[in-house]
Parts: C-alpha cells; sequence; structure tokens
C-alpha cells in the first residue's frame, strides 16, 4: 500500500524496559514508522510496576496514552481505534482476552495481534494457562504478526485457525545501537531478565567458564535474579540496564552470550532483541543452538552448549575471529533486521484503509442478511 496510516498498538509497555524486552522492540519499530510518514498511538495499561520505573514519558515518535481499566480503554479511546487504519494489540497486554473482545466490537481498520513472545503463547494456550489471549480469538485478527518464523507460522494457521499469520522478527534501531570504540571492560557479558529455565545455560556458558578463568572479567546485566546464586568474584552484576546504555555495554564486551528460552530453542526462527543490539554493535556473539539461526546469521556467530567452547573461544588472546564475526553479523543486522526493515514490513502486510473497511462492511452486511 502507499500513503500514511494511522496505526494503534495497544502493548504491555512503551514506557518502561524495566524487566522485559517489549519496550525497545515496540521503540524502535514505532520509531521507524513514524520517520516513514505514519502516524502512531501506543495505549498502555497504567500499572505500578511499570509506573514506578519509566524510562520513557514522552516520546517524539508517538502519542503515548494510559488507560487504566478496559472499560476506560473502551470509553476513552473508542474513537482512536475506530478510526485507525490498524490496530495491532500485542502478547502480555493485561487482561488481554477482554482487550481483544473490546477492540473486536470497535475496530473499523484491520485488527492485529503482535506475539512478541509466540513459543511461550503457544505453551500457554495448550495448557489453558494463557492469561493474554484466549484460542477462540486467534481467528478473530487479520493478521497475527509472529516474534517466531519458520514451522509456527504453519501451527498457528492449521491447528489455531489463523487467517493469515506473518513473522515479525524484532530488530534493533540502528541509530541507537553501533560501536562506540570504547575499549572492552569484559571478556564476556550478558543481557537478560533472570528466566528460570535460561538459568542453566547461562550456568554453563557463562558462570562456569568464569569459574575455570579468574583471570577473566565477566558480567550480567538484569533484574530479578534470585539472592540465592552463587556468583564468582569475576562477574560483575548490573541489577538494571537502562537501553540508552545497551550499545555502551555491549561495546565494552570482547564477546557477548545470547541464552534462548526453552520453548523458544523448541520452535526455532526465534531471534530476540538482545541478539541484533549485539551484533548491530559488531560485539561478537557466543549463542546456544536453535533452528533458523544459522539462516539469520550464516557462519558470522560461534554456537555452541560446551563451557569448553567457551572457555576456548576467551583463551584466543588476538580476537581476529571474533572481529571477523563481529564484522560479519553487524553487516547482516544492518542489511535485513534494522526496525527500518521491520516497518517497511509490517506496513506491507497491511491492506489499504479502503481495502480492510470495505471488507469488514462486507463481512457485516453478509451477517445482516443472514
Amino acid at each position: 500500500m502507499t500513503g500514511a496510516m494511522d496505526l494503534v498498538f495497544i502493548g504491555l509497555t512503551l514506557s518502561s524496559s524495566w524487566g522485559n524486552g517489549h519496550a525497545t522492540t515496540y521503540r524502535a519499530l514505532l520509531r521507524a514508522l513514524d520517520a516513514q510518514g505514519h502516524r502512531v498511538t501506543f495505549l498502555e495499561r497504567d500499572v505500578p510496576w511499570y509506573a514506578s520505573s519509566r524510562d520513557l514519558e514522552e516520546p517524539d515518535y508517538c502519542r503515548l496514552r494510559y488507560y487504566e481499566s478496559v472499560d476506560e480503554l473502551r470509553r476513552s479511546y473508542r474513537r482512536n481505534i475506530a478510526q485507525a487504519d490498524a490496530v495491532i494489540v500485542g502478547s502480555y497486554v493485561p487482561e488481554g482476552p477482554a482487550v481483544i473482545d473490546a477492540v473486536a466490537d470497535i475496530a473499523d481498520g484491520q485488527f492485529c495481534f503482535y506475539d512478541i513472545d509466540t513459543p511461550v503463547t503457544l505453551a500457554k494456550l495448550e495448557s489453558g494457562e494463557c492469561e493474554y489471549l484466549a484460542p477462540p480469538q486467534i481467528p478473530l485478527f487479520d493478521i497475527y504478526f509472529s516474534f517466531t518464523g519458520g514451522p509456527t507460522l504453519t501451527r498457528l494457521k492449521r491447528q489455531y485457525r489463523a487467517r493469515r499469520a506473518e513473522a515479525l522478527y524484532c530488530a534493533v534501531d540502528p541509530d541507537r545501537y553501533a560501536p562506540t570504540g570504547e575499549p572492552p571492560k569484559w571478556d564476556l557479558g550478558y543481557l537478560g531478565t533472570y528466566s528460570p529455565d535460561r538459568q542453566p545455560t547461562l550456568e554453563r556458558l557463562l558462570i562456569e567458564p568464569a569459574r575455570q578463568m579468574p583471570e577473566r572479567r565477566f558480567v550480567v546485566a538484569g533484574p530479578q535474579y534470585p539472592t540465592s546464586i552463587r556468583w564468582p568474584e569475576n562477574v560483575e552484576r548490573i541489577e538494571h540496564l537502562p537501553p540508552a546504555q545497551h550499545a555502551s555495554f555491549y561495546s565494552r564486551q570482547r564477546y557477548t552470550l545470547n541464552v534462548t528460552r526453552a520453548d523458544m530453542i523448541a520452535a526455532g526462527w526465534s531471534p530476540s532483541v538482545r541478539l541484533f543490539e549485539a551484533a548491530a554493535c559488531g560485539t561478537p556473539v557466543i549463542s546456544d543452538a536453535w533452528a533458523g539461526l544459522e539462516s539469520l546469521f550464516g557462519g558470522d556467530i560461534h554456537v555452541t552448549t560446551r563451557s569448553d567452547d567457551v572457555v576456548r573461544i576467551l583463551s584466543n588472546e588476538e580476537d581476529i575471529v571474533g572481529r571477523r564475526l563481529g564484522s560479519g553479523a553487524r553487516e547482516r543486522v544492518l542489511a535485513r533486521h534494522t526496525a527500518q526493515h521491520r516497518a517497511r514490513e509490517l506496513v506491507g502486510y497491511l491492506a489499504s484503509p479502503v481495502e480492510a473497511r470495505t471488507r469488514k462492511a462486507e463481512k457485516e452486511s453478509a451477517g445482516t442478511a443472514a
């Protein structure tokens, strides 16, 4: 389609990057959409956890508004939702099923879902414990945008009757993630919120190498790690790292570690935003293994499941291979995985406003005739 669109996102959070990867994903995407001439409103549930830790108050690339209940969302933002060319509800939105039902009743344009947690969502749907999406709601969406590509898209259509499922991977803002030129401070680092299913890999690929290499320096940044974890003395802990400091953090590492959640490893084709951010900074990445990783990064990444491999990589003082991998991964990200690429993909998937409203009018007319 051509021309500017009016887009409404209803997501977990844009205002706070504390303890989640949603905010940085939305920030990059929405900034790119604005730069491409689209008008964007982001609606966020006003909850104490994020309200007390906001690091983005008034973005200059979208209208950020808060609501305190589904009733307020319906009452205060009915006009925004009804007149939008597309409304996109995200995963993990509080009271998600009620929000989806409310939007489905109001929206006249495209109605979509953006799942930034697709493998987790599918596991929750299987167990009947998904608090932000009900299986019967999936066919309501014109497009189900998925953080995960590959076979998962077919599963969404066949098992859950998604009308259309498209991969919309996370991405990176190249204006905010680039090499800073700072000298290395750590030999290996990791950025991520604590997760029980990721912790064994973090133990194996960072904590154990740290024990074996007491002369080397390591760092783990992210909240919610239990006090029971016994960190080696050469592992620095950073409780929270604001997005504005990410590029500096990655640039000061010789290597950075990517650790993937178990559900996402099982599904494959689920690159995290941290993976793209680190690569954009030119930092060579050591990652656990999952299907689709090499199709995204080719040979420009170290893939391993063994502590000994990490020790061997870090023992190489010259880092010739590391610099080559970091440079190659950065080139791949800039060529395919920036927020500008994702914004163009998103808009390209959406039908024009006229097509969307015509289709809805035809559907309502058919229902009345029946």
